[in-house]
């Protein structure tokens, strides 16, 4: 989780992308207690691999691992080379038993993780494998090629970014193996590398199928996203209008923080607000609303709004928003009387 996610901005310019919240909980923290469900033992310890996000964002990352009964250990991942030199920043933890999670992406599935093989690599079927790396299987379930963005096609099994390593030690190995030898593609050392040779080696890899594959690598996928949790998950949200008078009305799934204060508004369906939320005289579907915040008079759909964000509107027409954190519409010094300054604090108001 090194990557600066700029396909996120504004949204991750203050906010690692795997700590940007949706149903109440950050994106790695759905990702670890999903990956915690299918081992179906306990996990010993999780390493993160970060960028420089400083001790708060640690600290966070700690507790994570803590909530599934794990040690948290901090890597960090200082120049980009590839998905294979991230991983290897970790190899302390490269022992044993090892999942290889890419922290952007969640999933569901009811497979149970089966460590008789020498790895398993989740896939999910798609409708454009050209867009993604695949995998191809023979009749015994054991894959045999891996291909990059195939330009004809081989297969529809995608590969989603969650790998497990029967040995570890054997993983680490193969990577070191690329880095001694400068063996790069486009410029890096990537984990598909190291796979083609275990596999040439003998060692056997099967497919680890999901039912869903939900994508967080831009803002309006990260919305889709919530609303898929919510759905997946909705017997844990259920309720949540009761905490409100009758001038608040709740359209459930929805998820509602500690401390939101709602007043004559109508919520969901489909939407997160973050802890400390004030809204008043709001209309708000299929959103998410993040930590803090102070709204009113504001109607939006399928929109992403960032911690901290200020808006007092005039919007009677509900419409589409990505505002990032600290972002403010309250205006400023008149400058003359054809112009007004609107500060914004951080980002800029996108609409589409």
């Amino acid at each position: 989780m090194a990557g600066m996610g700029k396909r996120m901005r504004p949204h991750t310019l203050t906010t690692p992308k795997p700590l940007i919240k949706v149903a109440g909980k950050s994106i790695v923290h759905w990702l670890i207690k999903d990956i915690a469900d299918v081992c179906g033992e306990p996990i010993q310890e999780i390493g993160f691999v970060v960028g420089r996000f400083g001790d708060a964002v640690e600290s966070e990352l700690i507790d994570i691992a803590k909530s599934v009964g794990a040690e948290g250990k901090i890597f960090y991942q200082d120049v980009a080379e590839g998905t294979g030199h991230a991983i290897l920043c970790a190899r302390e933890c490269l022992k044993g038993d090892v999942i290889v999670a890419f922290a952007d992406t969640l999933f569901r599935t009811h497979f149970n993780l089966d460590k008789t093989k020498d790895g398993v690599i989740w896939v999910h079927k798609v409708e454009n494998p050209s867009s993604f790396g695949v995998v191809k299987y023979n009749q015994d379930n054991i894959i045999t090629d891996f291909v990059e963005k195939p330009t004809e096609f081989v297969s529809d099994l995608a590969i989603i970014g969650i790998y497990y390593f029967k040995s570890g030690e054997t993983l680490e190995s193969e990577l070191q193996y690329l880095i001694d030898n400068n063996l790069k593609e486009k410029g890096e050392y990537q984990l598909t590398n190291a796979m083609e040779n275990m596999k040439s080696k003998g060692m056997q890899f099967v497919p680890g199928a999901v039912d869903e594959w939900l994508d967080c690598g831009n803002y309006a996928a990260t919305v889709y996203t919530n609303q898929r949790v919510l759905v997946n998950k909705s017997s844990d949200f259920a309720g949540v209008g009761s905490r409100f008078d009758e001038s608040v009305t709740i359209i459930e799934p929805c998820f509602i923080g500690d401390g939101v204060s709602l007043k004559n508004c109508q919520i969901g369906p489909f939407v997160s607000i973050g802890n400390k939320t004030v809204l008043e005289n709001c209309k708000i579907s299929n959103s998410i609303i993040q930590e803090s915040g102070s709204i009113q008079n504001f109607r939006c759909h399928d929109s992403m709004i960032g911690n901290s964000v200020v808006i007092n509107g005039t919007h009677t027409e509900s419409q589409v928003y990505s505002l990032g954190d600290f972002s403010s519409d309250r205006k400023s010094t008149r400058l003359n009387s054809s112009h007004t300054v609107i500060s914004y604090a951080v980002f800029c108001l996108k609409k589409k």
